[in-house]
């Protein structure tokens, strides 16, 4: 490879694929030129590449992919001859040290990286672990961090990048799992399989929730993490920065997880959506602002920590969104079933919510509704299954009627297509119009 290189420099054209063969008894050695066959039409580089067609041209055997080789000139072993050989071969020996180094680092299995910061390099920090050198980049700083030469850290080995110059470790002092391993370090009961650490969010330098699990019934998880006076958990956050963390109990019920979560904050009750996968947390008055948290802290960090849509409310709210959706109901039961607002009332107060359930609920369960005898829930039952397929065939006349080119949108399936024509999206232009003029957020995260 060093003679090689040695060859190029001499022909001034990098690009050339050159092969250089050692007879090891004799040191004798020769050098061939190399050209690798492609289709004509995807050549690219006439100094490492040629067409098919002039390839075929000298050996009709040749095919996509073959390698021609042709003896040219081998570079004598001059001064600049051996000094260019000579840098390659130091370059690669250091390579394959850093590559064994890297391999070894590897075997160990080690995620956390202590290290000194060895100089700044275009706003990241190179990092010196041991005999090998890693970065820290920028993005991967904790906020507000000023790290300085020579001050000793301690980061995440996110992941390796192989790049032309080598393996590159690349670290991370805001993941998620660097918060998780400076635990390990720090409870040795993680270690032994007495507790684990389910989940881990994080907003980095700022503040951190984690959920902990113990195996062993004997265990406090979250006194455990804390330590003596909070002398874990205080650790952890020096080594953040003084990010704050909240130390969760997961819970293996979505609903007692959230409660949790949200935590120091006190939830009233919780409305499970599964269809959405969202919940509404309802929060009494002086609850609201610490269960949101600073700038939505709180809710979103504990949004992120149990994989649901948190809409937090006030009791107020949640009494004036209940009675909305009760009216809302109330009316869809009077306009489909042709009924009176009593006889409504009394289907909505005893939990009926839709068409399909008052179409397909056992009659048994119906008729315990005081009031309802054997004809009326029939006749009931009757008037919401043709409703239902009212709305079916109304529902398939929108889906006619949108246009070829809103259904020819790569992504949209049939049912997408469905609720786009139900709420007046017929055409691309439609769908550009309803996407355009949004604003503002909502309460979830």
């Amino acid at each position: 490879m060093a003679l090689a290189s040695a060859t190029k420099k001499k022909f001034t054209d990098d690009e050339m694929d050159v092969r250089v063969e050692i007879d090891r008894q004799t040191g004798v050695y020769s050098t061939f030129r190399r050209w690798t066959v492609v289709e004509d039409d995807l050549l690219e580089s006439e100094s490492r590449e040629i067409g098919l067609t002039d390839a075929q041209e000298k050996d009709a055997a040749l095919e996509v992919g073959s390698v021609i080789e042709e003896p040219m000139e081998a570079v004598e072993f001059g001064r600049i001859g051996a000094q260019t050989a000579k840098q390659v071969i130091l370059q690669r020996i250091r390579d394959a040290e850093r590559e064994q180094l890297l391999n070894d680092f590897l075997q160990r299995r080690e995620h956390l990286v202590s290290g000194t910061v060895k100089r700044p390099e275009r706003g990241n920090a190179i990092v010196e672990c041991g005999k090998l050198e890693a970065v820290l980049p920028r993005e991967q700083m904790i906020p507000k961090e000023n790290l300085r030469v020579g001050d000793r850290v301690k980061a995440y080995l996110l992941r390796i990048d192989r790049l032309g110059r080598g393996p590159q470790l690349i670290l991370s002092r805001t993941s998620s799992d660097f918060l998780i391993k400076l635990f390990e370090l720090e409870v040795p009961e993680i270690e032994e399989g007495l507790l684990e650490i389910k989940e881990a969010v994080r907003d980095p330098g700022l503040r951190a929730k984690i959920a902990v699990k113990a195996n062993d019934a004997r265990i406090d998880p979250q006194g455990t993490c804390i330590g003596m006076r909070g002398s874990r958990v205080q650790a952890v956050t020096q080594e953040l920065a003084g990010e704050r963390i909240d130390i969760v109990l997961w819970a293996p019920e979505p609903a007692q997880f959230v409660i949790n979560a949200l935590s120091p904050a006190e939830v009233n009750r919780i409305l499970i959506d599964e269809d959405n996968h969202s919940m509404d947390v309802v929060v009494e008055e002086d609850q609201l602002a610490l269960a949101i948290g600073r700038s939505g802290q709180n809710v979103k960090l504990a949004a992120e920590l149990t994989g649901w849509y948190l809409n937090i409310m006030t009791v107020a709210e949640a009494e004036e969104k209940h009675q909305a959706e009760d009216a809302m109901v109330r009316d869809l039961f009077v306009t489909h079933l042709n009924v009176d607002e009593d006889t409504a009332s009394v289907l909505v107060q005893e939990g009926f919510a839709t068409l399909e359930e008052v179409a397909y609920v056992p009659i048994a369960e119906m008729l315990e509704i005081e009031g309802f005898d054997e004809a009326l829930v029939n006749d009931l039952r009757s008037r919401a299954r043709n409703a239902i397929l009212t709305q079916a065939i109304a529902s398939e006349e929108k889906v006619e009627s949108a246009s070829d080119d809103l259904k020819d949108i790569e992504g949209l399936d049939a049912e997408a297509v469905r609720k786009l024509a139900e709420n007046g999206v017929a055409t691309r232009d439609d769908l550009g119009r309803s996407g355009r003029g949004r604003s503002g957020g909502n309460d979830r995260y």
